[in-house]
């Protein structure tokens, strides 16, 4: 990976990422592991997760790994509290889990739309709320909420997930007008397509990717290490000044 910029505000600082073993979530784990935080990171996929953390570890970062489905509150919270246990208060909380399933509108049943918002919002919440605590007491926090273009381009074929992320913006501005008091910040980031072995497999074509380059600013791919230098960034006090705001990180999509 290339040599980025070191934060030595995020140095020692406890770390939380959901969806932190695969993905955007990997690489913002490696990230932060590497700025000398306590990492930690919740997950539904334990191999890639274990593999991820046993790795980090070898090399020397304190990471900690948390296996948890994240629609189950109770289950949440514990993972939560067991990394309060390991690594102490949380810092900055990462809200990077989701699931962008496509589904047909007139499919879609009660129990469905309930169960993708909660993978796709509602523990954004209950995270935030379970580690508020941790920063209201140090007068100090970043939580950081992963959001998505897809409803600023009113993509069509996932309708449930796109009201799910635009709902990120609106969390996102409430938490930050709620804790700014205590020296909290709240960020949303909206990233465009980035190329994560999961894009790649199921939705990348030829066909999609022509397009894309026809409509986006940069003309070529964006990957998820661009999205974990972006978090970086806003978790650090280089961006003491940024909150209740969004930041679109698409190549010039939207």
């Amino acid at each position: 990976m290339p040599e980025i910029a070191a934060y030595p505000s995020l140095r020692g600082k406890t770390v939380l990422i959901t969806g932190g073993g695969g993905g955007i979530g990997a690489a913002m784990t490696r990230r932060f592991a590497e700025q000398g935080s306590k990492t930690a990171f919740i997950d539904i996929a334990a191999k890639p997760s274990q593999a991820l953390a046993a790795e980090l570890r070898a090399a020397g970062h304190a990471v900690h790994f948390e296996h948890a489905d994240l629609r189950d509150i109770d289950a949440l919270r514990a993972a939560i509290a067991h990394v309060r246990q390991d690594f102490g208060p949380i810092d900055v909380l990462v809200n990077n889990a989701a699931h962008d399933q496509r589904h047909v509108t007139a499919e879609v049943t009660p129990e469905y739309w309930d169960d993708r918002i909660a993978v796709n919002l509602r523990h954004q919440f209950f995270c935030a709320q379970a580690v508020l605590p941790d920063m209201v007491a140090k007068n100090a926090g970043v939580i950081i909420n992963f959001g998505s273009t897809s409803w600023m381009l009113g993509m069509g074929g996932m309708a449930v997930y796109t009201a799910a992320k635009a709902g990120v913006l609106g969390l996102t501005r409430s938490l930050a007008r709620d804790y700014g008091q205590y020296n909290i910040r709240c960020l949303a980031i909206a990233p465009g397509w980035i190329m994560t072995e999961r894009q790649i497999e199921l939705w990348l074509t030829p066909e999609s990717e022509a397009d894309l380059m026809q409509k986006q600013c940069l003309k070529r791919r964006l990957e998820p290490d661009e999205m974990a230098r972006t978090t970086l960034f806003f978790a650090s006090d280089e961006a003491s000044a940024m909150t209740g705001q969004q930041y679109v990180a698409d190549g010039g999509w939207v």
